[in-house]
């Protein structure tokens, strides 16, 4: 293979990679986004150059506590996925974080299923098909 042929691979593969992550981090803020609404988290688009310049300043795809006539409000800034800025109170906040934890829990009991599914689709290995297997030191 070619120095360039193995440069336009390497690069190609680089981009999958890119990409690869790009989709996962926009996922992630969907995800989000989606328990902000729940939460009771007020949306507004950025739809001036205006609002999107100002959006774009802001911290992004985090919540940041910030002050409101005098109030603590939670603001998120998404100015690559939605192009939108969510607000909301320490109550809708509070709420944010209940469900994270039970979006957490129902994570990791998926988890814990696939991984027994796994294990019964191990139970069911034919493995005298594959030959001889060294076996683990027990202590």
């Amino acid at each position: 293979m070619s120095i360039s042929v193995k440069k336009i691979v390497a690069a190609a593969v680089a981009a999958a990679f890119v990409g690869g992550c790009a989709s996962i981090a926009n996922q992630d803020s969907m995800e989000v986004e989606r328990r902000l609404s729940a939460a009771g988290f007020q949306m507004k688009l950025a739809n001036t150059p205006e609002k999107m310049a100002h959006l774009n300043r802001l911290g992004q795809r985090r919540l940041v506590p910030m002050e409101l006539d005098g109030d603590t409000v939670f603001v998120y800034a998404d100015g690559k996925g939605c192009k939108c800025v969510y607000v909301g109170s320490q109550k809708n906040y509070q709420e944010y974080e209940r469900l994270s934890i039970q979006q957490n829990v129902v994570n990791e009991q998926r988890e814990t299923a696939e991984n027994m599914n796994m294990a019964v689709t191990n139970e069911t290995m034919n493995w005298d098909l594959w030959g001889a297997w060294p076996r683990p030191i027990l202590y």
